[in-house]
């Protein structure tokens, strides 16, 4: 069978990448802060920003697919087009889980990327099988720089846009994800090549491909706007502009509101969220993005990062030693004076010493008395 020329509709084809940026920074910025919510919300949050990546990455493939340009007719199998889209929605609800209720380590940011770009690969390579009149050929090379590049992409988007959860960093990942899919679909389509299967008399589709394409455009907006409306605001309000060390205390008196601290600590144990009374956990130490608490002769996962942690408890009852570690003085043992630092001993497993920085070591000393 000769191999049929192709060439793409260039509007369609900026089509398809402002759908990839759309989704992208629509899923990206519904994940941001979850780690202040409970579960259930962070597991709606996670739903809606793997309908919208998900779906935005399908929308990509299918209107970039619909620009593709061959000197004959063909159509797209439904029910394998639907199954294409279901499979990049599940490989990005995976992937969000693994990055929002796991500890986000470089591991996890590299597993999460090459399930994404798995799963774009399986998403294009599915609806590809959906061609009707014309049957896809791959060659070997063309495949395996997809998947390389799939991953390598994937990785270096969530890389970016969870280094640091702020706007500049979900801006760049919504550009880097955004261009990764595109990427990836050319990629793969410049390893294939078309050739024809059956008759154009054959029943096709009644709508043109372009109007198909506006209307899957149109709605991929339509649902990014109603998951950004509803799920998120990516302007910051006033009241967490203000800096994570500000002290409300500082305030003029006629602005100032009465902190309201938390008066218990939220751990994850067993796939649940559980909680300790603050006044029972006896040290906070940084990990990453997260904290472990240290109460009740254990330590436990807490999704609230050490600034969280600072700006929720009641400084009257934890102490910062470190930049690293909040320290409860009722389980301090013994002090030792280090020149211009020192360190609390708890005899916590995992944890028998606290360092004091030298910025904190004065602070420190007049909590604990020395």
């Amino acid at each position: 069978m000769p191999i049929l020329d192709y060439t793409h509709n260039l509007w369609l084809v900026a089509a398809s990448l402002c759908v990839a940026m759309i989704a992208g920074f629509t899923g990206l910025s519904l994940t941001q802060g979850l780690s202040k919510r409970s579960v259930n919300q962070r597991k709606l949050a996670i739903s809606m920003a793997a309908i919208a990546l998900g779906g935005g990455i399908w929308s990509m493939h299918f209107v970039a697919m619909l620009g593709l340009q061959l000197p004959i007719e063909f159509y797209f199998d439904a029910t394998v087009t639907l199954i294409s889209a279901l499979v990049a929605i599940l490989v990005v609800g995976v992937a969000l889980l693994l990055l929002h209720f796991r500890r986000r380590t470089p591991a996890t940011l590299a597993g999460a990327g090459i399930i994404v770009g798995l799963g774009i690969i399986a998403m294009h390579y599915i609806g590809m099988a959906g061609l009707q009149l014309c049957r896809p050929l791959y060659s070997p090379g063309g495949i395996t720089l997809a998947v390389l590049g799939s991953c390598a992409l994937n990785i270096a988007a969530f890389w970016i846009a969870y280094g640091r959860r702020n706007h500049r960093n979900i801006l760049l990942g919504t550009v880097c994800f955004g261009t990764a899919v595109f990427v990836v679909h050319f990629v793969a389509i410049w390893g294939t090549a078309f050739v024809a299967t059956g008759t154009e008399t054959e029943v096709g589709p009644m709508i043109g491909k372009e109007v198909l394409a506006i209307g899957v455009v149109l709605s991929s907006f339509v649902l990014c706007a109603a998951f950004l409306l509803t799920g998120i605001s990516f302007v910051t309000p006033i009241q967490a502009a203000l800096a994570p060390d500000t002290d409300i205390r500082q305030q003029p008196a006629k602005d100032m509101i009465a902190p309201k601290f938390a008066r218990q600590i939220p751990y994850e144990q067993d796939g649940r969220t559980h909680f300790f009374d603050a006044g029972s956990v006896a040290a906070i130490r940084a990990e990453g993005h997260y904290t472990h608490i240290y109460a009740q002769g254990k330590r436990y996962f807490c999704v609230w990062s050490i600034t969280e942690a600072e700006r929720r408890l009641d400084p009257a009852t934890f102490t910062k030693t470190h930049r690293s570690y909040l320290v409860n003085p009722a389980y301090v043992e013994s002090f030792e004076r280090l020149k211009d630092n020192g360190i609390c001993h708890m005899n916590l497993p995992g944890l028998p010493r606290v360092p004091v920085s030298r910025a904190r070591l004065k602070a420190v000393r007049e909590v604990l008395g020395v």
